[in-house]
C-alpha cells in the first residue's frame, strides 16, 4: 500500500498536467495574443478558439466579440485586433451573419501588412463568400464633417468616403450638418454588385434671403423659354411652310395636266371642225356655227388653266424655297446683332440679302 500511493500520486499529476497544457497547444498560431495585452483579452480569445475548435460558433463569436471590444490600442498591439476582428468575421460567416462578416473581415485585411500569410489567405477566402451575398456601397460626402445616416440609423465617425457593407434591398442614406441642408438619396442594393453615390450638402440660406442659386436658375429658366419658344415656332412655321409648299406644288401640277387635257379636246374638236366644214375661216364670220363658240370657250379655259397651274407651281416652289432658306439661314448665319440675313423671292430669282455693318 505504501509504493501504490505515490504512483497514484504521480499519475495524477501527469494527467492534470497533460488537460492544463491540451488547450494551450490547440493556441500555437496565436501565440502572440497571450505574450501581451490584458488578461481579460487573452482569456476571452483562449475561450473563442476552444468553442471555436469544437464548432460551437455561436459561443466563440460571442468570446471574439467581447475579446474585440476588450482591445485597447495602448495595451494592444495592431495585429492581435486584426486576427481578432479576422477570427470574429469568421464566426459570423460560419453564423451567416453575412454583413457583419463582411465588415470585420474588411477591416481586418486593411491591417494585412501585420498579418501573417496564413491568416491574409483565410480572412480574403471570407470575405469574399461574405461579399458576394451582401451589397457594397462607395459613398463621398461634401463636407467630410457631415453626419451619415442609413436608413435612419448614423454610421461611424464622419469621412470623406466610406465603405459600407449592407442588405440587398432598398435603403434611404442621408447626410446632414449644422447650417446646411439635409441631402438625401435612395437606391436599390443588389448583393454582390457595388454601387457609388456622392452626397453634397448644401450650406443653408439665412432667413429672408433667397436660397443660393435661386435667382440665377430663375434667370436661366426664363432665358432658357425664351429661346425654346422662338426655336420651337420656327420649327413648327418651317414645317407648315414645307406642307403648303408641297400641296401648292400639287395643285400647280394638278392644274397642268388638267390644261394638258384641254388641249387635247381642243385639238380634237378643231381637227372635226376643220374636216366637217371646208372654209376654214367660218369661225371668223359673224355667222360662224356654235361649234366655233364652244371652241372659243374651251380655248378660253385651256389658257387658264395653264396660267393657274404655272403661277400656282411657281408659288408653291417659292414657299419651299423661302422654307429651304430659313433653315439654312438659322443653321449657318452667326448670330450678331450688326449684320441681318434676309431671304429674298421673286419671279426671276431666289437669294439672301445680307445688310449691316462688318
Amino acid at each position: 500500500m505504501r509504493d501504490v500511493a505515490p504512483s497514484l500520486l504521480f499519475c495524477l499529476m501527469i494527467g492534470a498536467a497533460a488537460v492544463y497544457t491540451s488547450p494551450a497547444s490547440a493556441e500555437d498560431i496565436y501565440s502572440t495574443l497571450e505574450r501581451s495585452g490584458s488578461s481579460t483579452v487573452k482569456d476571452q480569445v483562449r475561450r473563442a478558439q476552444i468553442a471555436r475548435d469544437a464548432g460551437r460558433w455561436t459561443q466563440a463569436h460571442a468570446a471574439y466579440n467581447a475579446a474585440l471590444d476588450a482591445t485597447d490600442p495602448a495595451s494592444n498591439t495592431e495585429k492581435e485586433r486584426a486576427e481578432i476582428a479576422g477570427e470574429l468575421g469568421l464566426c459570423e460567416l460560419e453564423l451567416r451573419k453575412y454583413r457583419d462578416a463582411a465588415e470585420h473581415l474588411a477591416w481586418s485585411l486593411e491591417q494585412r501588412n501585420v498579418l501573417p500569410l496564413e491568416l491574409q489567405l483565410r480572412f480574403e477566402a471570407g470575405q469574399r463568400k461574405a461579399a458576394s451575398h451582401v451589397a457594397i456601397l462607395y459613398l463621398s460626402v461634401d463636407p467630410p464633417d457631415a453626419e451619415v445616416l442609413i436608413d435612419g440609423k448614423p454610421i461611424s465617425a464622419p469621412a470623406r468616403t466610406y465603405r459600407l457593407f449592407l442588405e440587398p434591398g432598398q435603403h434611404m442614406v442621408r447626410a446632414r450638418l449644422a447650417g446646411h441642408e439635409e441631402a438625401f438619396a435612395s437606391f436599390d442594393a443588389q448583393a454582390g454588385k457595388p454601387t457609388t453615390m456622392s452626397l453634397q450638402v448644401p450650406r443653408a440660406a439665412a432667413p429672408g434671403t433667397p436660397a443660393k442659386g435661386t435667382s440665377t436658375k430663375s434667370s436661366a429658366r426664363g432665358a432658357q423659354a425664351s429661346s425654346v419658344a422662338p426655336s420651337t415656332t420656327a420649327s413648327t412655321l418651317r414645317i407648315g411652310g414645307a406642307v403648303v409648299a408641297g400641296a401648292t406644288m400639287a395643285a400647280g401640277g394638278g392644274l397642268l395636266i388638267w390644261s394638258a387635257y384641254t388641249e387635247d379636246e381642243l385639238h380634237d374638236r378643231a381637227t372635226a371642225l376643220r374636216g366637217a366644214d371646208e372654209n376654214a375661216s367660218r369661225c371668223a364670220r359673224p355667222n360662224a356655227p356654235r361649234a366655233c363658240s364652244e371652241l372659243g370657250d374651251l380655248q378660253e379655259k385651256r389658257d387658264l388653266l395653264t396660267k393657274a397651274g404655272w403661277v400656282t407651281l411657281v408659288s408653291g416652289g417659292a414657299i419651299g424655297a423661302l422654307t429651304l432658306v430659313s433653315l439654312l439661314v438659322d443653321r449657318t448665319s452667326p448670330s450678331s446683332d450688326g449684320v441681318r440675313v434676309v431671304p429674298t423671292v421673286s419671279g426671276q430669282r431666289v437669294g439672301l440679302m445680307m445688310a449691316g455693318v462688318w
